[in-house]
């Protein structure tokens, strides 16, 4: 169970990365932190503001966010850079955090919005939060998982199969467990267990 008090005021960066059909889950989420009176800033890498897909066009999934929220969304390398100098929030959040993501992430690639924050917020020693989406999380995104938990500051929304017959090495975070795992991560420890099932 989630300490709303804990929550209230926080400032969270919220880091959108392209696995498009979880955005719908994910957005719920920045509504439930707002709504706890968390102030909210939405993050967007390329492929995220930009393409349309079958899930919903780029500029719409732009406005529901800064609807939710109130506002911009940073999606350029050189808007997100200033993060980590002005200390602009407590904890930072990647979901969806695609398997792209993850091997820039661990391979310290800096080359879209999303890696720039989180090499700018990482500056100041303060949790990221990793919702981890991709098809490859059992196979090729595994060795990327492994070394990200090896390193300080991050912290990984506990995960689960998300059809394991279809798709036997894809892994979905279960979003619903965001606020407990940015509570968890604010005191220093990753929650868990990390991979559940259903």
């Amino acid at each position: 169970m989630t300490d709303v008090t804990k929550l209230s005021g926080l400032k969270i960066g919220a880091a959108i990365c392209g696995s498009f059909c979880t955005f719908e889950k994910v957005f719920r989420q920045i509504e439930e932190l707002t709504a706890m009176g968390c102030a909210v800033t939405p993050i967007m890498s390329y492929n995220a503001y930009n393409l349309n897909t079958r899930f919903g066009e780029a500029k719409q999934h732009a406005a529901r966010l800064r609807e939710i929220t109130g506002r911009e969304v940073i999606c350029d390398i050189t808007t997100a850079e200033p993060i980590g100098p002005k200390k602009m929030f407590d904890v930072l959040l990647v979901a969806p955090c695609t398997g792209n993501t993850l091997a820039k992430l661990a391979a310290g690639i800096v080359d879209t919005p999303v890696c720039m924050a989180v090499k700018s917020h990482l500056r100041n020693q303060r949790p990221v939060v990793i919702a981890v989406s991709t098809n490859d999380a059992l196979s090729g995104a595994a060795k990327n998982i492994g070394t990200l938990r090896n390193y300080k500051n991050f912290y990984f929304v506990p995960m689960l199969q998300d059809d394991c017959a279809a798709k036997p090495f894809s892994m979905i975070a279960d979003f619903t467990r965001i606020p407990q795992t940015i509570e968890a991560a604010l005191e220093g420890v990753q929650l868990q267990p990390i991979y559940v099932t259903t």
